[in-house]
């Protein structure tokens, strides 16, 4: 008898300016990817077309049989309704859109849709840096920053959907923060911060990848601002390991790229104020680059076919 189609899996990254797709299969390996621009200011139909139509072509070249989809999207969201509830300026007709329905109707299977930090760790954890690890937090260092919490070996959402948010609580310093809050991480390590902080200490605007290579060829100015980027990251690992018992942090993202930069002022600064516990926190770096976050989209997928009672994939 002929055997039965291999099962794909669908992962979606909506991304303020790009869009990531890959197809997996059931062990989570990436089969084939693209990417697109994110018509963001065009509207959620539009979003979630774009990303469908980079998808096409993937499941027409990689033989096996889609049974679920998953999606990662900025923002806050509402997982188990599968609609974006708040998102940044930057998106228009993003808020209240309904992400799921629109995938399911366009691909035929079940879909799920998650915050793109929490699809980043689920990523992580099922096949990254932290693979098999059961107390993680995760940690993304863009344009803004973003966290997420693994415990006992799953994603620990709260009951909000803002549990492990660790890059708006408050503590580190008093410079305004985006959200309209002071002192948050994301004043100090997020990759607008890196530039701002810069411009700040010389009065000259560089991007964040210009101010790390500046950092590289000495630039005490430069360096001065890593440091206390790296100071800020240690401080939120410490907090989240007295609160969370967290083992591990994985950290990703776009200044995360600097990690040659970042990891010795991170490890220097845990080193001189450590988590209550006395244990050492493990500090690794995402391994999935930009797969992360629709890896863990389709991990996400995977996960809940597997836990609904006569489905199989």
């Amino acid at each position: 008898m002929p055997s039965s189609p291999r099962p794909l899996f669908a992962g979606i990254d909506i991304g303020g300016t790009t869009t990531q797709v890959v197809v997996c299969s059931d062990d989570l390996t990436v089969l084939d990817r693209a990417e697109t621009a994110t018509p963001a200011r065009d509207g959620g139909r539009a979003m979630v077309g774009a990303a469908l139509d980079a998808l096409a072509p993937l499941l027409a070249r990689v033989p096996g049989r889609l049974v679920g989809a998953g999606i990662g999207a900025a923002g806050v969201v509402d997982s188990a309704n599968g609609r974006i509830l708040v998102a940044s300026d930057s998106f228009h007709g993003w808020a209240g859109f309904a992400v799921t329905a629109a995938v399911e109707d366009g691909l035929g299977v079940p879909a799920y849709l998650d915050n793109d930090v929490n699809a980043f760790l689920y990523g992580e954890v099922n096949g990254g840096a932290v693979q098999g690890e059961t107390d993680v937090l995760g940690m993304t260092l863009g344009t803004g920053v973003g966290g997420a919490l693994w415990t006992n070996g799953s994603l620990y959402a709260g009951p909000h959907g803002a549990a492990g948010e660790i890059g708006h609580i408050p503590g580190f310093g008093d410079l305004p923060c985006s959200c309209g809050g002071r002192g948050h991480l994301e004043t100090l390590a997020s990759g607008r911060a890196v530039a701002a902080r810069y411009a700040d200490r010389t009065g000259r605007h560089r991007t964040a990848r210009e101010v790390a290579e500046a950092a590289a060829l000495g630039d005490e100015n430069a360096l001065a601002v890593y440091r206390e980027a790296g100071a800020g990251v240690a401080r939120a690992i410490v907090i989240t390991a007295g609160v969370a018992d967290i083992t591990t942090v994985v950290v990703g993202g776009g200044v995360s790229r600097a990690w040659s930069l970042l990891d010795p002022f991170i490890r220097s600064a845990l080193a001189a104020d450590p988590p209550v516990s006395g244990h050492p926190v493990r500090l690794v770096r995402a391994a999935l680059a930009s797969d992360a976050v629709p890896v863990g989209a389709a991990a996400r997928a995977r996960g809940e076919l597997a836990a609904r009672p006569g489905v199989t994939a």
